[in-house]
């Protein structure tokens, strides 16, 4: 229904952002490998989009690639899979990782992802194999690249991990030893999801 939005950015706390497009505010859910690639607040933006109806809300997720959102589609086509946990995977994971894990059947590499438990790993690359060769068809397109600077990155970053399924006591644990001197929220995001996965 919504294929993309084009608008200001104006504010962002992962995993929301709202976006004004002429005059109408959109928020908007996107994984952290999207957040990543933001410019800073009030500059302009595009994300591809995918629309959720449900019956007690209509959410719209955004993502700075075509290959992201075509991945998105394909995840929550998995039993058990919605659209919370497929953002988590796409938050942990770039598609082209999660592609590799899927060809390469590393169900290890996928349990590190919170939500995804060693069932729903193993049942992502048997359902994910026979939807991977129709990623090639979605050529990536980027946004350029520029991170705002928050209030407090670090707590932003704790914050955001919880949304996107960490326990409290985890998302502190993991930007513990991570050195916040000039890093924004999504740098500071990105280095604790690497450190995760190892």
């Amino acid at each position: 229904m919504i294929g993309f939005l084009r608008g200001k950015l104006v504010h962002k706390a992962p995993p929301m952002l709202l976006l004004d497009v002429h005059g109408v505010g959109y928020e908007v859910e996107a994984p952290m490998t999207t957040f990543y690639n933001l410019p800073a607040i009030g500059e302009e933006v595009q994300l591809h989009t995918h629309l959720v109806v449900r019956e007690d809300a209509h959410i719209l997720f955004g993502f700075s690639t075509e290959a992201d959102r075509l991945m998105f589609r394909n995840l929550i086509k998995v039993n058990g899979v919605g659209p919370k946990l497929a953002l988590t995977i796409l938050s942990g994971q770039s598609a082209d990782e999660f592609h590799q894990c899927i060809l390469n059947g590393d169900i290890q590499a996928l349990v590190r992802l919170p939500g995804v438990g060693k069932k729903t790993a193993e049942r992502l690359v048997i359902e994910m194999r026979d939807r991977l060769p129709n990623l090639g068809d979605a050529a990536p397109v980027r946004v350029d690249v520029s991170m705002a600077r928050a209030g407090n990155p670090k707590q932003e970053a704790i914050s955001a991990l919880c949304a996107l399924g960490y326990k409290p006591q985890d998302a502190a644990k993991m930007v513990q030893g991570i050195s916040t001197e000039d890093k924004s929220c999504e740098d500071i995001i990105r280095l604790a999801l690497q450190g995760a996965l190892r």
